[in-house]
């Protein structure tokens, strides 16, 4: 039986791991196709050589600090930029609101990288060439990672990324964080609800992107450790219109339930063709943390109804708050911006509370805020370092959960350990925090309802 979730909210440095909510992937991707790793590589090589010193560490006094938010904004998973950007303009709201960063304000720009490793490498490597005060970025999801993450590095620019590729769990760039898991273990978690469903017999829907392909093996292998069947493994191309054939496919196979994701209109539309061609019942679906954001459950619903598709889904994610003083800040920022950010839903605008990207990556911004107001100092090589100590305590300091309050406490003289919506931090020699998985569905309206936890413990379990 699912154990009720326990608001973040309410944690203090002993927080129970076993009570956390939802926070979502670092996306998919594109395929690279005709574009070779070769040339991708040697884009990424020209560009970082083009500039090699920190933007933020050349701001004058009391210039405006850039938040940058690398990510597609159009193409197949168009719809993640705008989630990231939502949660960037209401966090540099809020920090603006509450004085700045030491006199600075902070705004956020926009990063196009079309899901395209090839497109993303000069849309960086210009965000670089044009603007001196780049502070921080965030974003950087899986369509892109591999390709930006080495030339923003070399920038010694602090990014907060949404990339779940494993190479970043061993990898070490100095100015890389992540508040989110690595793909593999998101491939355990979707293979934990289906042990828990008692589902016997899965079909693997996945987009060709780079983001998506990257939980196939993962799956397939926790699968056969518990016992499950793969009776259909279908590879969705995000650029097609129709999936007849692989909806026919997984019909045959008679799966109890689908894991996938496929961004963008792949996932709605296999979903509609599976239902017609399955006499009008939709299959259960198990759906990445990708699945949990407005764009996805509105394309969904509309392709298969509300009440259906409700009643078929379920998705891992990541642990936060759903009420408290951070989750509290956190909506009351997001809020404030809402309706003002290009291509953002505004329908279902709730649902952005939840959504992994728009939670963690203000939580990566407001710990950077607060490490720079508690260096006393914009330049990256002196802030950088307090990263870790805000966001995992030391000994002695007290709990803050907005950047408000975290800059009262800093002026009052105190140590401070930062618990924003997505719960405490616990970082790695990778500055890894992967936090711990919940498991969602959505009401009828769209809202959505946390069904149960996944332990580390459970995660394990199924590991190959």
């Amino acid at each position: 039986m699912f154990r009720p979730v326990r608001s973040v909210a309410s944690a203090t440095p002993s927080y129970d791991p076993g009570s956390r909510r939802p926070g979502s992937r670092r996306p998919g991707s594109r395929t690279w196709r005709l574009r070779s790793v070769a040339t991708v590589g040697a884009l990424a090589l020209t560009a970082a050589l083009a500039a090699c010193s920190s933007s933020a560490s050349g701001s004058t006094a009391k210039s405006p600090l850039v938040i940058a938010d690398v990510a597609p904004f159009s193409g197949v998973d168009a719809a993640l930029g705008p989630i990231y950007l939502v949660s960037c303009d209401g966090t540099a709201n809020a920090i603006n609101s509450a004085g700045g960063i030491l006199g600075h304000k902070v705004s956020c720009t926009s990063v196009d990288t079309r899901g395209e490793p090839a497109d993303a490498v000069p849309a960086v490597g210009n965000l670089f060439a044009t603007n001196k005060n780049v502070a921080l970025v965030i974003g950087c999801t899986s369509d892109e990672a591999a390709s930006v993450v080495p030339i923003i590095n070399q920038h010694k620019t602090v990014m907060f990324c949404m990339t779940g590729q494993s190479e970043f769990d061993h990898v070490k760039y100095p100015y890389f964080y992540r508040l989110v898991p690595p793909d593999l273990a998101e491939s355990y978690a979707m293979t934990v609800i289906a042990q828990r469903l008692g589902y016997k017999r899965i079909a693997l829907a996945f987009g060709n992107d780079i983001g998506s392909q990257t939980f196939v093996q993962p799956a397939l292998a926790a699968l056969k450790k518990v016992g499950i069947k793969v009776v259909a493994n279908e590879t969705l191309d995000l650029t097609a219109n129709t999936f007849r054939t692989e909806a026919a496919a997984i019909v045959a196979a008679h799966p109890q339930a689908i894991m996938t994701e496929a961004l963008g209109s792949a996932d709605p539309t296999l979903f509609s063709e599976i239902k017609q061609l399955n006499g009008g019942k939709m299959i259960p679906i198990i759906g990445t943390s990708a699945s949990i954001s407005p764009a996805f459950y509105s394309a969904a619903a509309k392709a298969i109804g509300a009440k259906t598709f409700s009643a078929s889904f379920h998705a891992d994610n990541l642990v936060t708050a759903t009420s408290g003083p951070a989750y509290n800040a956190f909506t009351k920022a997001l809020l404030a911006v809402k309706g003002k950010v290009s291509g953002a839903q505004t329908g279902n605008f709730s649902t952005y509370f939840t959504a992994p990207g728009a939670v963690h990556l203000y939580d990566g911004m407001v710990l950077a805020a607060l490490s720079m107001v508690a260096a006393g100092s914009v330049q990256t090589a002196k802030w950088k370092p307090w990263i870790t100590k805000i966001g995992d305590g030391v000994p002695g300091a007290v709990v803050v959960h907005s950047f408000a309050q975290g800059v009262a406490a800093l002026k009052a003289g105190k140590q401070i350990r930062y618990i924003g919506p997505g719960g405490p931090t616990s970082f790695d020699a990778y500055h890894d925090s992967p936090g711990i998985f919940q498991i969602d569905t959505y009401s009828p309206t769209g809202q959505v309802v946390v069904s149960g936890n996944i332990s580390p413990a459970q995660l394990r379990a199924v590991q190959p």
